[in-house]
Parts: C-alpha cells; structure tokens; sequence
C-alpha cells in the first residue's frame, strides 16, 4: 500500500491525534497508509528547544523519504497563506519527484484573502500575485506540475482544521490518479 505524508497545521490543535486518527482512517478506506508527523516517536525530554525543533525536523525528513506522495493541508493558518512547514515539506516532496495534492477549507481565492489598499496593492503597498491560485503560485503549482490535484471548498472557519470532507475527497482523487 501507497504511504501518504500527511502535512498541515492539525499538529497544532488541542488534540492532533484526532484528526489525525481521523485522516488515516479515511486513507485506509481508499487503500493508503496516512502518516502522520507524530507517527515517528520522539524522546524529546532531555533537549533544548531548539534541539527538540531540530529532531522534529529530522523526523518529519525520514518520515517524508518512506512516503510515496503527501497530501498537504493548505488551509490558511496564521494569516493569508498556509502554514509555511507545510509549504516547506511539499517543496521537499516535489523536489523528490514524489506527488503533491493538496486541499483547503477555505475557496477564496489567495488574492483574495489578502488585506488590500487596492485590487493590486496589499495593505504594505506590495504588489498582490493575481493567478487565480488557492495560495502563493509556487504551491499551487508544485501540485499540478507532479500530477497531483487541489480541493477547495468554503467551510465555516470555526471548523477549519477539522472538517475533513475536502481531505476525503483529495484521498479519493489520488485513489483514482495512482491506482
């Protein structure tokens, strides 16, 4: 069976494993293995914080190099964009060659989701990027370029990180695509 990275901001809820248990089960329904970031174990009681943030980051790459594709959460957290560890690890799968999918419960547009002094200005004077993307083109992009495919929908933002018809619906589609 295929193993999926699952990446997304779900690690930073008040219970990850939820979701997480949530999201495997929905993989294995479609005949993948989810793997979650938490899926590795970590003895992280005797490092510094910065030590600690450097074994989560070497666990999340061996983690990353057993999968055969990832399915992000792109889902904005913490601002306009997604989560930058999550945009961090599909570029490390894409530059693996490895298939990208992604999903967001949020439909608006990236451009859209900016705070504007103008259609073209952000509200820093910054040009905004009108590609009719879900997030910054590079991301978006890294999905289409590996074959790979984007689900979007609009969900109350109460239940952002924890709606998961759009995640199921992006497992199907990689069922479909890679099976």
């Amino acid at each position: 069976m295929m193993r999926i990275y699952l990446a997304g901001p779900d690690v930073f809820l008040p219970d990850p494993m939820k979701v997480a248990n949530a999201k495997q089960e929905i993989c294995q329904k479609y005949g993948f293995i989810g793997m979650f970031p938490f899926d590795n174990n970590l003895d992280l009681t005797d490092l510094s914080a910065k030590e600690a943030g450097i074994a989560i980051y070497k666990s999340n790459i061996q983690l990353m190099n057993s999968c055969d594709l990832i399915v992000a959460n792109m889902t904005p957290f913490r601002g306009s964009s997604m989560d930058v560890g999550t945009a961090f690890e599909m570029g490390y799968m894409t530059a693996q060659g490895k298939p990208v999918f992604g999903y967001t419960n949020d439909g608006r547009l990236f451009a859209d989701r900016i705070p504007q002094i103008s259609a073209d200005l952000d509200d820093r004077g910054m040009a905004i990027e009108h590609f009719d993307m879900v997030d910054n083109l590079m991301l978006e992009a890294a999905i289409i370029v590996s074959g790979g495919e984007l689900r979007s929908q609009q969900i109350e933002p109460e239940n952002y990180y924890t709606e998961l018809k759009v995640f199921e619906e992006v497992i199907k589609v990689a069922a479909e695509k890679l099976k």
